[in-house]
């Protein structure tokens, strides 16, 4: 999960270019959509790298409503809608973790085919994101940090579809375990950067309605 995704995304007001806001709306359809079929396909599969995946799916989902939704309210509403939304990742990615290291302790076996179907899947969703959003790569920071966001979570698919040719290869659990381990920290992290973030922001607010001087 890239530093983008962690909030910065939507750290600025979206252009007025109505194209830009429709693509916003289709990729946050698409994302949401995707965390749907990845939170089933991971009980189906018991594939928690699926379900780490579909957590940066449901990430990306709250970075375009925000960016549609949020970003016209004021500045304190943006801020706790960020804040929110770092919490809501971060109990996300310690369920992904916990269920790791519970199906560490046993010898369940994900199945390999439903992982690597779905992660193709998802690879292309994100793809088609990406597509949509090439159009405006050499926009404002906000543009870019947005469509970079999307082609580095193409990268997370990728992890998912080398778990589950470990999986089919070893015929064992652990690629799974190991690559959902690595994407649930990284998960915690950039909810840890949005939480720390949003509370400064909220802090730096209050101060200065209370005649606080900033440094």
């Amino acid at each position: 999960m890239s530093s983008c995704c962690s909030g910065s995304c939507s750290s600025a007001a979206p252009p007025p270019d109505g194209r830009y806001r429709k693509v916003l709306w289709a990729a946050l359809v698409i994302n949401f959509a995707m965390f749907g079929v990845e939170i089933v396909s991971s009980l189906a599969a018991g594939s928690v790298s699926l379900l780490a995946d579909s957590v940066d799916f449901l990430g990306d989902a709250a970075n375009y409503g925000v960016s549609l939704f949020v970003l016209g309210l004021a500045v304190v509403w943006r801020s706790r809608a960020a804040y929110a939304k770092g919490l809501v990742m971060g109990a996300f990615g310690l369920l992904v973790l916990g269920r790791a290291l519970w199906l560490g302790t046993g010898e369940q076996v994900p199945h390999a085919q439903t992982m690597g179907v779905v992660s193709v899947v998802a690879f292309a969703a994100n793809g088609a994101v990406a597509a949509l959003l090439y159009a405006f790569r050499n926009g404002d920071a906000n543009m870019r940090s947005v469509w970079l966001c999307t082609r580095n979570d193409m990268i997370g698919n990728v992890a998912v579809m080398l778990a589950a040719l470990g999986v089919f290869g070893t015929g064992a659990g652990w690629p799974d375990i190991v690559v959902a381990s690595i994407m649930a920290l990284l998960g915690l992290h950039a909810a840890r950067d949005i939480i720390l973030q949003a509370r400064g922001e909220l802090r730096q607010r209050s101060d200065a309605r209370a005649g606080v001087p900033t440094r």
